[in-house]
């Protein structure tokens, strides 16, 4: 009997007739590092094409004074609460608060047509959430961002590094800092150098606060950065130790940066410089208690046997480098721009990236003097803060919260957003 003849549209599954193409897979990051390590024709060709090469350092031989002595005034304050940022969010697409205590990133921001009123609103999200990040800054030119930063305070001029050159008539001829690591050529040159955890030149008598980079160049693969919050980590350390701690000063010196770029060939503009600051620091706009202390640059507690202090200080370092529960990671976008206040939150740049190039413009601007618990700055706990708010949430009669500075403290009756400070978070 003849096969009964079947009209089908089906074609048979065989391997060879399969057409269907699969989509294209999409891989970013490139993990075979010795095909960017270049020849020296190679690498003098790529700088010379790179996009980006006005924003690369240059230096000079001059010479600097330390930094004059001002009256600051922290824009936050100016700011109104109450709003809950709507102006500073009033374009935004989508702000995602990262970490509970610290790290926001905001979407649909452009940080070069904000008004005053937003400009203080952003400080104050700052103080709060310590770091923020805005997506896809292309408008933020390095006019615009210098603009920006003179306007939370007189900006820094880094003691020991170089900066980008700007037009003759900028107001701005050496504050614009470069944060550039070229592209990997020599088999001299360490692929992985070391990147401590620190707050921004924390040496000067005013350190820097709402400290802005923007990153121009990133590599597809590495480079992030790391923020903690240094009010967490007071609140990490046992009631004892913070007693302890609340009554000493530490210095902070330039000594080491100051010889490291010496020896790398560079001309240092000013002399090294020491400081004495409060170990616990009391933030003016949130009043939180922060642990201000860090492995690059505080080497030694005053007034306390060598012994004592190198003991202390190794502990603090070790709980820096090992407290994560209130840290952001950020992985970097072309155009991304983070602002974060150094006054309460430490970070450290993640040096994965060799032999790819990362390059970014920084601008710092300058703060008041570092205040401690002294003179009636009595200051709070950030966490003694929100167990209060939520136990009046939870609709306790009475709340004792015990800090090292108050007993039986009743928290008086107000709204949570405003008591746990998270005004506005979204």
């Amino acid at each position: 009997m003849a096969p009964i003849a079947v009209e089908s549209n089906i074609s048979p599954l065989v391997p060879s007739e399969v057409t269907t193409k699969l989509p294209k897979t999409t891989i970013v990051g490139n993990l075979d590092y010795t095909s960017v390590i270049l020849s020296d024709q190679e690498f003098k060709e790529s700088e010379q094409a790179y996009e980006h090469k006005s924003l690369i350092s240059v230096t000079d031989d001059s010479n600097w004074s330390d930094p004059e002595p001002f009256e600051y005034h922290d824009k936050a304050l100016l700011a109104d609460p109450k709003t809950k940022y709507s102006n500073l969010f009033r374009d935004a697409t989508k702000v995602v608060h990262i970490n509970p205590k610290i790290g926001t990133v905001i979407y649909g921001v452009n940080l070069a047509t904000l008004d005053n009123v937003q400009k203080n609103e952003l400080a104050l999200l700052i103080s709060y959430r310590l770091a923020v990040f805005f997506k896809d800054q292309r408008d933020l030119t390095p006019e615009k961002q210098l603009d920006l930063g003179a306007y939370f305070g007189p900006l820094h001029r880094h003691p020991n590094g170089g900066w980008v050159k700007q037009p003759e008539d900028s107001k701005f001829p050496h504050e614009l800092l470069p944060i550039y690591s070229r592209t990997h050529r020599s088999k001299d040159e360490p692929l992985y150098p070391a990147s401590n955890w620190h707050t921004d030149v924390s040496f000067e008598v005013q350190p820097p606060t709402y400290t802005s980079l923007k990153i121009v160049h990133s590599p597809a693969a590495g480079g992030d950065t790391i923020w903690s919050s240094g009010y967490a980590l007071y609140d990490g350390l046992s009631p004892h130790l913070q007693k302890y701690l609340e009554g000493l000063t530490a210095l902070h010196t330039s000594v080491e940066q100051t010889e490291l770029y010496r020896k790398s060939g560079a001309h240092p503009h000013r002399n090294p410089i020491t400081s004495e600051h409060p170990i616990v620091r009391v933030h003016p706009v949130t009043g939180y208690k922060s642990l201000y202390v860090n492995p690059g640059f505080t080497r030694s507690i005053v007034g306390v046997p060598r012994a004592e202090s190198n003991a202390i200080l190794k502990f603090l370092f070790t709980q820096i480098e090992s407290s994560q529960e209130a840290t952001v990671r950020y992985k970097w976008g072309v155009n991304d721009v983070a602002f974060w206040d150094n006054r309460a939150a430490l970070h450290r740049a993640i040096a994965d990236y060799r032999p790819l190039k990362r390059h970014g413009v920084r601008v710092t601007p300058r703060g008041e003097p570092p205040q401690g618990t002294e003179n009636g700055t009595r200051g709070k706990s950030q966490n003694d803060e929100i167990e209060a708010a939520i136990a009046r949430r939870r609709g306790d009669a009475y709340v004792t919260v015990e800090t090292e500075n108050s007993k039986n403290y009743r928290p008086p009756k107000q709204d949570l957003a405003n008591s746990v400070g998270l005004r506005g978070d979204a």
